[in-house]
């Protein structure tokens, strides 16, 4: 929130005389509504009290601005909006202040991406002497109302997606606390090369890493988590598919010469949800294999490799693929196809998960 430190004045933005016209103009145009109010009046005219009305602020990275003048209309509705899902039984207040936190942290860092990518995206102003700052309200007065809608079509279609798979859940339990493959992938050597590489270069090697593992995480039906700059966080459903992800993961970083090398490390059991991110053994048991991971390679626990022999994705052993191929032929049937190939490691103490036994996950035949 632009804040008027004043906290007086009427009119349009009741601005502050050392406030930038510009910034004024672009969020008048954004907000599309005037300052109206201070916290304490926004809180009273939507009917709730100023320190829930601050909870709710402070959840979706507001800062605190005093009694400034700094509130328009669309603060009040979306105050009532949400004490309202409270005071119908739809939300406890505990959640209602998740779903401003979830939702604050998500767009601010979308909106930050978008305003610096538009702008580093832009070359020439439109107009000789227009500095790149003043060059940002005819872009975002352009852009404004297709982003908004774009916006809203991605979250309908990501909210579909995510309500299918409670629907598909098999009890209750696993809505919140479920078994899911974790995945780990980590680029080696990322230190050294903060080291010697410009930061330009550096933000476009991340930004294509990020790229390039979303891409494949996503068409390939698994569910990225974050990114954290050398190294991305994904889950699946399904150990074939979190499987699959990985490997090609390793074969498409391989042959890009840009790239440094990739590890990768997945485990699979029971995850804990919380706003989009997971939690748990799982999940610190899939980092830590990451970290052990040969360079170019994949790690799997012993769970995840159980339940790719359990549904056929891999044999027990290459003695086995032997053994079944020979019965087949014998009784004049088809070989059974395996997808992938797991070879048991050492087995190593891993710092606070004790003993694990890693296997190695490589690829048999690969999917067109």
């Amino acid at each position: 929130m632009t804040v008027d430190d004043t906290g007086s004045g009427e009119g349009a933005d009741a601005a502050d005389p050392g406030e930038d016209p510009l910034a004024l103009r672009l969020e008048h145009l954004i907000l599309g509504a005037e300052r109206r109010y201070t916290p304490f009046q926004a809180a009273r005219s939507a009917g709730v009290s100023v320190e829930l009305a601050t909870r709710f602020w402070r959840a979706m990275g507001f800062a605190d601005i005093g009694q400034a003048k700094a509130l328009t209309e669309a603060d009040v509705l979306a105050l009532r909006r949400l004490s309202g899902l409270v005071e119908a039984g739809l939300l406890s207040e505990a959640m209602a202040v998740q779903v401003a936190r979830s939702t604050g942290q998500t767009t601010a860092r979308l909106a930050e991406w978008q305003i610096d990518s538009f702008l580093e995206g832009l070359t020439e102003p439109p107009e000789p002497g227009m500095t790149r700052t003043e060059v940002t309200y005819p872009i975002v007065e352009l852009l404004l109302p297709e982003l908004e809608e774009f916006l809203v079509y991605v979250w309908r279609r990501q909210l579909a997606a995510s309500a299918g798979r409670v629907v598909q859940a098999a009890d209750d339990e696993e809505m919140v606390d479920r078994r899911l493959a974790v995945g780990f992938a980590d680029l080696v050597g990322f230190t050294r090369l903060t080291r010697r590489m410009e930061e330009e270069e550096l933000g476009e090697l991340v930004e294509a890493f990020e790229t390039t593992c979303a891409d494949l995480v996503a068409a390939h039906g698994g569910r990225l988590i974050k990114t954290l700059g050398d190294e991305v966080l994904y889950v699946a459903d399904d150990c074939g598919v979190a499987a699959e992800i990985a490997l090609r993961l390793i074969e498409t970083m391989a042959n890009d010469e840009t790239m440094p090398e990739l590890r990768v490390g997945i485990a699979f059991g029971t995850v804990t949800t919380r706003m989009g991110d997971v939690f748990g053994t799982t999940v610190n048991l899939a980092s830590r294999l990451t970290s052990i991971a040969p360079r170019d390679a994949v790690l799997v626990d012993a769970d995840f490799a159980q339940d790719l022999i359990r549904t056929g994705e891999a044999p027990a052993s290459e003695a086995e693929a032997a053994e079944a191929a020979a019965a087949a032929e014998k009784e004049g049937e088809e070989p059974p196809t395996y997808r992938f190939a797991l070879q048991p490691m050492w087995q190593r103490p891993v710092r606070g998960l004790g003993v694990v036994e890693p296997w190695l996950l490589t690829r048999r035949w690969q999917e067109p």
